[in-house]
């Protein structure tokens, strides 16, 4: 099951959004090197990826941690807490960049809609700071970096579902080697994505299969819980009532 897009138009230009991906894109290409140098990507992600055992004080005697076959040593003494913000913006390879951009704009631009720009870019450091919360209280003693826009992204699709839950997205579901388009409504896209976050995080709660499933849930309770506080009633109030046409 993959959301491809949603019949709900804006009002705004979502220019929050837009950036956003940019920077993404912009840290993904120019500081991380678009993945071309094995060394620079292991760094990179040492060196301002989130590091759970660092925030907690729980790396013991362990200098550093060793990443895998023809990645650097990662050594601790890192950037700790600052490591949950500069984290959002880095990836582990092109896949993972596309997959979480789609979604950041598939989602990010309509909860932008509802909150106005300013609004919307706290929101999204805010649920991405608990995100990252509920991976290190998940694994405490992990030494593994995690880097990655998911957790913030997570935070939108649970403010989407609060804002949104009747919109119709076309969703991609993959039946063995069929494909078909259903136009499905946004709170059943994602209370099953949800779902299975949740299912998945239980079998692997500290991400070893690469994937930090805590951080999503966390991210989308967070959005949930705090979409209301950060939603413009204005902006709201203009969009389920759009003034007439001039002439």
């Amino acid at each position: 099951m993959f959301p491809l897009r949603d019949d709900n138009p804006t009002l705004l230009t979502p220019w929050i959004t837009v950036l956003l991906i940019l920077v993404n894109v912009g840290v993904w290409l120019y500081v991380q090197g678009a993945g071309m140098s094995v060394d620079v990507l292991g760094r990179t992600v040492c060196a301002y990826g989130m590091i759970p055992a660092e925030i907690t004080g729980r790396t013991g005697d362990y200098t550093g941690i060793d990443l895998g076959p023809g990645l650097p040593a990662c050594e601790f003494g890192g950037l700790t807490l600052a490591g949950a913000f500069t984290s959002m913006f880095l990836h582990g390879g092109w896949l993972h960049l596309i997959a979480n951009m789609w979604f950041l704009w598939l989602f990010g631009n309509n909860v932008e809609d509802a909150m106005g720009h300013v609004r919307f870019a706290l929101f999204y450091l805010v649920t991405g700071a608990g995100a990252a919360l509920a991976h290190v209280l998940a694994g405490p003693e992990s030494m593994v970096p995690t880097v990655g826009a998911s957790g913030a992204i997570s935070g939108l699709m649970g403010a989407y579902l609060v804002l949104f839950p009747r919109v119709r997205i076309q969703t991609l579901f993959v039946f063995v080697i069929i494909l078909r388009i259903f136009a499905i409504p946004a709170w059943v896209v994602l209370i099953l994505w949800f779902a299975t976050q949740l299912l998945a995080g239980y079998a692997d709660p500290i991400g070893e299969g690469g994937i930090a499933f805590w951080a999503h849930i966390g991210g989308f309770v967070a959005g949930l819980a705090l979409v209301k506080p950060f939603e413009n009633r204005a902006l709201r109030a203009v969009r389920r009532d759009p003034p007439l046409p001039g002439y």
